[in-house]
């Protein structure tokens, strides 16, 4: 007998036993592996099924954030919007004013604390102030005052115009020169109280406080001239709020805005004094109308009264000057003449005695007395 094949020696296309040992014990690693990966696989879909719904639900909650932040900024805008209006509605309620810096007297004009208002009635400022007339006047206005050296020269000027204005007092500086107060008062000129050191953040104190400010400025005024009406307050940089015109209504006057600010106060930075004065004078003319409250300064401000010296003869023959409030200038409509009847002459009867002639003087003397009846009646 032959002995049995061994070795590699094997018939022409058999495998060796170890190669199909071999190969079966891969297709079992691989079966198991087969096996393995179904298994995780039915473990995986529901997993990935779930991690789909993660992967929206990150999504989602990205979206939801950056909605959360923009609501956020929206919100804290209309934070803002509303403290606006917040601060407004307080100011009817005089529990809160937007506040002011404080500056000195003669310093920066721009309303700062608003209130409710700023109404659409072109009459009316912030708090309801008083911004025209309310007829065709038009109303000049001085404030910070009274000034030694200003004042008396812009006093002047009025006089030589014959012009009546509202000079805005400070009663700090009423205090110092009560002879200028008489000087104002004694040409006819009407009184306003602008606080008594220009506080520029008086609509935001207690009402309390506010009284005794305007009070204490009042009693300079008085001191100097003791029966003064002061018809008219003005809050320094037209910051008035409702608190503030409300406890000046109070003690009997009337908060004054204006309607034209040259800006006369605000002396730039390399303006000379000529070109200062022609800025106010344009100013003026280009924005004042009938009606129209003017705000100017007799404190500290030389050119102010250089411009006036220019412009209130263009004033006087454009407008018809005056105090606001006051009545309105008289229609100046000539009388129409009435018509003499026409008769027929009669025809002279030759018999009756001739008339005799009027003396001269006689016919003078009528004339006067007829021009005087009529003087008479213009003055009325």
């Amino acid at each position: 007998m032959r002995p049995p094949v061994t070795g590699s020696h094997r018939a022409p296309g058999t495998l060796p036993i170890e190669s199909w040992l071999l190969m079966g014990k891969t297709r079992q690693q691989l079966l198991l592996a087969s096996l393995v990966a179904v298994g995780l696989l039915l473990i995986a879909v529901p997993g990935a099924r779930g991690g789909g719904n993660s992967s929206i639900d990150a999504v989602n909650a990205a979206a939801a954030a950056r909605g959360a932040g923009n609501h956020a900024a929206q919100k804290a805008k209309g934070n803002s919007s509303n403290g606006s209006s917040d601060k407004q509605g307080d100011d009817a309620d005089a529990s809160k004013v937007v506040p002011a810096a404080t500056a000195p007297a003669g310093d920066g004009h721009t309303p700062e604390a608003t209130s409710t208002a700023r109404p659409g009635a072109k009459n009316t400022g912030p708090g309801n102030s008083l911004r025209t007339t309310g007829s065709s006047l038009v109303a000049l206005t001085f404030d910070d005052g009274p000034d030694p050296a200003q004042t008396p020269r812009i006093l002047a000027l009025l006089a030589q115009y014959d012009v009546k204005a509202t000079f805005c007092l400070v009663g700090k500086q009423a205090e110092k020169h009560p002879e200028i107060v008489r000087q104002i008062v004694a040409a006819g000129h009407t009184l306003c109280n602008h606080t008594w050191s220009h506080s520029l953040t008086i609509g935001k104190d207690k009402p309390e406080q506010i009284q005794a400010d305007l009070a204490q400025t009042n009693a300079a005024i008085r001191a100097a001239v003791p029966d003064a009406k002061i018809p008219f307050f003005r809050a320094p940089g037209g910051n008035f709020t409702d608190r503030l015109v409300g406890v000046a209504g109070e003690a009997g006057m009337t908060s004054l805005y204006w309607q034209v600010d040259p800006a006369d106060w605000d002396h730039k930075a390399g303006e000379t004094d000529a070109a200062h004065t022609d800025r106010v004078v344009a100013e003026i003319k280009k924005h004042v109308r009938p009606g129209s409250i003017v705000l100017s300064h007799d404190f500290n401000q030389p050119d102010t009264i250089a411009a006036y010296q220019k412009l209130l003869p263009w004033l006087k023959a454009n407008f018809t000057l005056g105090i606001p409030g006051g009545p309105a200038p008289a229609a100046t409509t000539p009388p129409t003449a009435s018509p003499t009847p026409t008769e027929t002459p009669a025809t002279p009867d030759p018999s009756a005695p001739a008339s005799p002639a009027t003396p001269p003087d006689a016919a003078v003397g009528a004339a006067g007395a007829g021009g005087a009846a009529e003087d008479a009646q213009g003055d009325g």
